[in-house]
């Protein structure tokens, strides 16, 4: 299990700096199953997630919900039939931050 579990996310002013590659190569082995992706010009992380039935997926999206209040960081989530995808990046700076790699390896605790 990742040791990012045991951070907060900490809140964003829009001048926090992004993750730079050192902090990619040491964080994103924490979260293997996470994709790196680009989207409309901001990077994220996103990870989608399978479940036997529609209402584990819901009740999936729901402890994600809470887990975003309580980091007061929200990320994107999509609920596909028996699918979940979790998109997260900080939106104050367009781009990742280390609460993302936070707030990831704190879904897939949730998953597991």
């Amino acid at each position: 299990m990742s040791e990012l579990i045991n951070e907060r996310c900490t809140a964003c002013r829009p001048d926090a700096p992004r993750v730079t590659g050192a902090d990619v190569d040491e964080l994103k082995p924490q979260i293997p199953d996470w994709s790196m992706l680009e989207r409309e010009g901001i990077d994220r992380l996103e990870r989608t997630y399978s479940f036997g039935r529609y209402p584990d997926s819901v009740a999936f999206a729901m402890k994600v919900a809470l887990l975003a209040e309580a980091e007061g960081h929200h990320p994107s989530i999509l609920i596909d039939f028996k699918r979940v995808t979790v998109t997260w990046w900080t939106h104050k700076i367009g781009g990742l931050h280390r609460n993302d790699f936070i707030a990831a390896a704190k879904t897939d605790a949730l998953y597991a």
